[in-house]
């Protein structure tokens, strides 16, 4: 999980005319334990996912109130907005289809470790320098994810700009945050994002 120092500078810059969102990862699946790629596919939280969700859940109670919750449709990152509603007096978490992770066409639900080996060209596509190359089998390029995200975050912000002093939102999952770094965009494994992490 993110440093608390990190976690409370995200509080300390209130101000009327913007929204603070605060992005959380879905806590962790079984496929996440295993190393299998998810992607769009409907993976639900195992027992550690659910206690990280809790922990991440008490951060942000004890923080500023929170005006909204949003989700992605997928259960891992409903439940892991669920809990954090249930924390947060009790909001209702609102699903938005644009803030599902990438889709990883024909990789979903195969494991990290042998897909250079077997799917090497869905591979090459996934870690492409090229952002508008798309990964075989519907899946989708970093700069439609990234436009895609884009789109939500901004709607988002819009519509909780002016309905609190520190206006928050709670986002998950934490996945396409990768979109808005340029390291990001110019290599695949710039960096990992462990489960349940703030920013």
């Amino acid at each position: 999980m993110a440093n608390s120092s990190i976690t409370d500078s995200l509080f300390s810059y209130p101000r009327p005319d913007y929204a603070e969102i605060v992005v959380v990862r879905h806590g962790q699946t079984i496929w996440n334990a295993e190393s299998k790629i998810q992607g769009h596919l409907d993976v639900e939280l195992n027992e550690i996912g659910r206690q990280q969700a809790r922990a991440v859940a008490d951060k942000l109670s004890r923080g500023p109130k929170i005006s909204g919750i949003y989700s992605s449709d997928l259960q891992r990152a409903f439940e892991t907005a669920q809990i954090i509603a249930s924390k947060c007096g009790e909001l209702e978490v609102v699903k938005d289809l644009d803030l599902r992770e990438r889709h990883k066409g024909d990789l979903q639900g195969l494991c990290h470790h042998e897909i250079a080996k077997t799917n090497p060209i869905s591979y090459k596509a996934l870690i492409s320098n090229n952002e508008h190359e798309k990964i075989p089998g519907d899946g989708e390029s970093m700069f439609e994810l990234l436009e895609r995200c884009k789109s939500a975050v901004l709607r988002i912000g819009k519509k909780h700009k002016d309905s609190c002093l520190t206006p928050s939102s709670a986002i998950n999952p934490f996945s396409q945050i990768h979109s808005f770094t340029a390291s990001a965009r110019t290599t695949y494994f710039a960096f990992v994002v462990d489960n349940a992490t703030m920013c």
